[in-house]
């Protein structure tokens, strides 16, 4: 036999128009297409006990790298500023020797228009050497600010990394709990699968992945689909009871089967 190609466009819709399935053969089709679905679920409800764990992880680990990064840099800039107030010393320092220089000079000057040039001169000195304090003394309180900032960064790191010890122990704890449940349905799940021609689990996957709780198959409940609870007409819910063609709710898009498999899987589980 020739397997039909799959079109990963299909549904359950356009499935049930062309499966030439026997009765027996469908009704197994649909209880195993529903076991599926109610072991995947479950493993749905693994992954939501992790929550949003997993995310703030992520996030956490974004935002040490983020500070770490900050610290560098605030780091390097001090680094320069402290270049710089050096420079600034050796400045003041030949300020200082240029003033000394001048004032030894005019002690000695022979006439007035030496006076006068050497006192410009000491004058000129003496602005540059009160400049390069002024800029000593903003680039020491900038220093403080970024040692400072430093100081509050790696704080916010140390507490942010507490914070992702603890949430990664977390999720490590439950996914050590849920790790053989987990694999224990995968393999029945891939079990199941293999009964089921790739076509009708094309179409199943796609439902699934398009629908917001992961429902592709559901129960009637109360008249109504199980998935979007919209009111299923009598005749039609006689026809999901009798298992001999995929059925789906015309809203939703969901495959409906019969109440009965609900019933006979919370037996099986007893059991």
């Amino acid at each position: 036999m020739v397997d039909t190609p799959i079109d990963r466009r299909e549904t359950f819709v356009s499935l049930s128009k062309s499966i030439n399935d026997t009765d027996a053969g469908m009704e197994h089709k649909l209880h195993t297409l529903y076991m599926i679905q109610q072991k995947d679920s479950k493993i749905d409800e693994i992954h939501m006990l992790l929550g949003e764990l997993p995310d703030e992880i992520r996030d956490l680990e974004d935002e040490i790298a983020g500070l770490k990064t900050r610290v560098g840099k605030l780091r390097e800039e001090i680094v320069e500023a402290e270049k710089y107030i050096t420079q600034k010393k050796i400045e003041a320092d030949n300020n200082r020797a240029s003033i000394a220089k001048y004032q030894e000079q005019q002690a000695n000057v022979k006439n007035n228009r030496e006076y006068v040039s050497i006192s410009r001169e000491l004058e000129y000195q003496q602005l540059e050497l009160e400049l390069a304090a002024k800029r000593i003394n903003e680039k020491k309180a900038r220093v403080d600010e970024l040692k400072a900032a430093v100081t509050a960064t790696q704080n916010a790191i140390s507490q942010k990394e507490s914070d992702l010890e603890e949430k990664k122990k977390e999720c490590e704890s439950i996914t050590e709990e849920t790790a053989r449940e987990e694999e224990r349905l995968t393999k029945e799940i891939a079990e199941l699968k293999a009964s089921i021609d790739a076509r009708t689990l094309a179409a199943y996957e796609k439902v699934r992945a398009n629908a917001h709780n992961g429902l592709a198959v559901v129960t009637v409940k109360r008249d109504a689909c199980g998935g979007c609870f919209n009111k299923i007409p009598p005749q039609r819910q006689l026809d999901i009871a009798q298992n001999k063609k995929i059925i789906v709710c015309e809203y939703c898009g969901r495959i409906l089967v019969s109440p009965d498999f609900e019933e006979d899987n919370s037996s099986a589980d007893k059991q």
